[in-house]
């Protein structure tokens, strides 16, 4: 293996361009000439690729989004847009393929390998937390001290107003980032797609909070949620529960950017060192995670098709703690 290729694809995460940074470096550093492609498969489809040198990934360690740019490809959908796909990484000599993405970047890569027996290994990139394999994902980190530290704001001032805010986090089939939010911000409830929504046991708590006269409430709710969105949860209470001024803040794309935390930046980094070596120790069609703090193999199918549980024991704290 002389050549490598690193793609995203999907939605962007933090922590993507540490990982792109340890990628190109740890190839370099093993000999290895090192291609981006941009526009996820896209660009992999129009042959959008070029060499990325030690330089080319300086001083991205701290940025959020993707300097390789990201997009949903429908054309990679299709047995003739895969053709094509395989006949630029050969006109361009690559030997192996890095992926960083979530379900549906995998899927891809699966059928892909399947058709064309290509060595391709994959990173977990995606705020939801929600890939089968690795305990963290790289984004799920700086995600959840973003929605955090907007909910610590919302807090005060519904403490100011003695107001009830439901506050929407992203999360459409996992609800890792409302639960782990919702807990660190103390909210009165968390209502996630894993969990079936109650609205009398939630009205009971609200009533129950205010007879206590705590001066506002906060409900944490995952975008998913099988009572629908926030605007929706909020209208249903507000018909049988109008003492607190009711107010609705949707924190949407917020979560997808920002700088990396910490943690994030040292997995990422971790991950894309571990990714180059799979390659040269002949790795293909597996996500590299880490589990308990030691690098997992998990392929692709299985990471594909099994999801990240959510702890139950939150869900209890949420209760206990508000």
């Amino acid at each position: 293996m002389k050549r490598i290729a690193v793609l995203t694809s999907g939605g962007d995460a933090p922590g993507m361009n540490a990982a792109i940074r340890s990628v190109v470096r740890t190839g370099i550093h093993e000999g290895l000439e090192v291609f981006g492609i941009y526009r996820g498969y896209n660009g992999l489809i129009s042959g959008d690729m070029r060499p990325l040198g030690r330089s080319d990934v300086s001083n991205i360690i701290q940025q959020g989004g993707t300097i390789l740019f990201s997009a949903r490809s429908d054309a990679f959908r299709t047995k003739e847009g895969r053709a094509t796909a395989m006949a630029n990484l050969r006109t361009n000599e690559i030997d192996g393929l890095v992926v960083i993405g979530g379900d549906g970047t995998f899927t891809g890569a699966h059928v892909f390998q399947q058709e064309h027996d290509f060595p391709i290994v994959g990173l977990p990139g995606t705020i939801d937390n929600d890939l089968f394999g690795t305990d963290f994902t790289i984004g799920y980190d700086t995600a959840i001290n973003t929605a955090m530290e907007a909910i610590d704001k919302i807090k005060d001032t519904a403490n100011a107003h003695n107001r009830l805010f439901f506050v929407e986090v992203m999360g459409r089939d996992a609800g890792f980032i409302a639960l782990r939010a919702g807990v660190a911000t103390g909210a009165e409830a968390v209502l996630i797609p894993e969990s079936e929504t109650k609205l009398d046991h939630l009205i009971s708590k609200l009533e129950d909070t205010y007879a206590s006269k705590k001066t506002s409430s906060i409900v944490v709710v995952a975008e998913g949620d099988d009572a629908g969105g926030a605007f929706q949860i909020a209208e249903k209470v507000k018909e049988r529960f109008n003492d607190y001024d009711i107010r609705v803040t949707i924190l949407g794309h917020t979560q997808r950017g920002g700088r990396p935390t910490c943690m994030e930046r040292v997995r990422a980094g971790k991950l894309g060192y571990e990714a180059v070596h799979a390659l040269l120790d002949g790795h293909r069609n597996e996500m590299i995670g880490i589990v308990n703090n030691k690098i997992a193999f998990t392929s692709f199918e299985r990471s594909i098709k099994h999801h990240q549980r959510i702890d139950r024991t939150l869900l209890e704290l949420v209760d206990i703690l508000g």
